[in-house]
């Protein structure tokens, strides 16, 4: 509810000011701010006319119990521990195995989805040594890139981290203990008491205590979106298929639940887009291009009907530009047109796999 009260006194202070309020209002965040956005879509849909909600940290407490579990596998005994000196070996691998699924060497993972890597290869013919993984490493990579899962039903509750993330590893495995984000909501949300024990939490009972805690405001889930899309809003999501913060999948969960429950992508292209960035981290960084321009992008849609069926990135380095691509409107990703140097976006075509 604070972002709502925020808007609308932002909005009384713009009219003081000014003599009239804002003739558009947008809403700009990542992490925190993007699943604030989605809440801002989902119960006071008449706040914005336009959404940029990035990287949504969302649904938190599912998010929250996903970190909490991953640390009890790689943290709370020392032999499934991964140092971090070993991430780079695990992503070599990794790129290795799936870079050319796209058709282009280029050390990017265009699309994750496609790469069923399996740490086992990883694995020590003998002793433990700074290119393999234990049997118990393995175990624990294992756990990071898996979904979270009902013990009982087997229905997921969180998704994993998906391959291409295993540089951005050492904030959620790399110890000593868990993420501060999920240790702070449970001890002091959700228990009240800063002594608690992560080592004990329990993923069926204590996530069924965060969610009654919760009542339904830290989560924004709600796929009905009839009220945003009713009065024109434009939500424009995105995330780094290399986050290893939040699972990338938990936008692109969300974006289909919202797809399926206003009639299709028919219906709801017009109003919610998503764009997913190969190589990019939690809202921003990584190896692939992660410089792109939403703002306006967001604004051309709202104020001109120019929906975006793809935006430009840019990777620069020392504010020199390396390497641009196209991020394409979710489902369809950008394919090599077959000539041309992979390093200029008008050699790529948005196209669904």
């Amino acid at each position: 509810r604070s972002e709502h009260e925020m808007t609308v006194k932002a909005k009384a202070i713009v009219d003081g000011f000014y003599g009239r309020g804002p003739r558009y209002s947008y809403w700009n965040g990542c992490s925190t701010g993007g699943r604030q956005g989605l809440h801002e879509a989902q119960r006071f849909p008449g706040d914005y006319d336009g959404i940029i909600a990035g990287a949504s940290a969302n649904p938190r407490t599912y998010l929250n119990s996903w970190q909490l579990s991953v640390a009890q596998a790689t943290l709370k005994d020392p032999a499934s521990n991964i140092p971090a000196s070993k991430y780079p070996m695990i992503h070599q691998a990794v790129v290795a195995a799936c870079d050319g699924l796209d058709g282009v060497k280029d050390g990017l993972i265009t699309d994750p989805t496609r790469c069923h890597f399996d740490p086992n290869v990883l694995e020590c013919k003998g002793d433990d040594g700074p290119a393999c993984l234990t049997a118990a490493q393995v175990t624990a990579a294992r756990k990071v890139m898996s979904p979270l899962k009902n013990p009982h039903t087997g229905a997921e509750i969180f998704p994993g981290l998906e391959p291409g993330t295993e540089l951005a590893w050492a904030g959620l495995a790399g110890g000593p203990e868990p993420v501060a984000t999920a240790l702070d909501q449970f001890k002091y949300v959700v228990f009240k008491d800063s002594n608690w024990d992560w080592r004990t939490f329990d993923l069926e009972r204590d996530l069924a205590t965060a969610n009654a805690v919760d009542r339904g405001t830290v989560n924004a889930i709600n796929p009905d979106l009839k009220g945003f899309a009713g009065h024109g809003g434009k939500l424009l999501m995105y995330h780094g298929w290399s986050d290893g913060s939040v699972a990338p999948r938990a936008s692109v969960n969300y974006y289909n639940s919202v797809v399926k429950t206003m009639g299709g992508t028919a219906k709801t292209m017009g109003w919610i887009r998503l764009f997913m960035v190969p190589g990019m981290g939690h809202c921003g960084g990584g190896e692939g291009p992660n410089s792109f321009d939403m703002v306006t992008t967001l604004e051309e849609w709202v104020e001109n009907g120019k929906a975006p069926d793809q935006i430009i990135a840019t990777r620069l380095a020392n504010g020199i530009v390396q390497r641009t691509r196209p991020l394409c409107a979710y489902p369809q990703v950008a394919v090599y047109k077959g000539t041309g140097s992979t390093d200029e976006a008008a050699n790529f075509v948005c196209r669904a796999q």
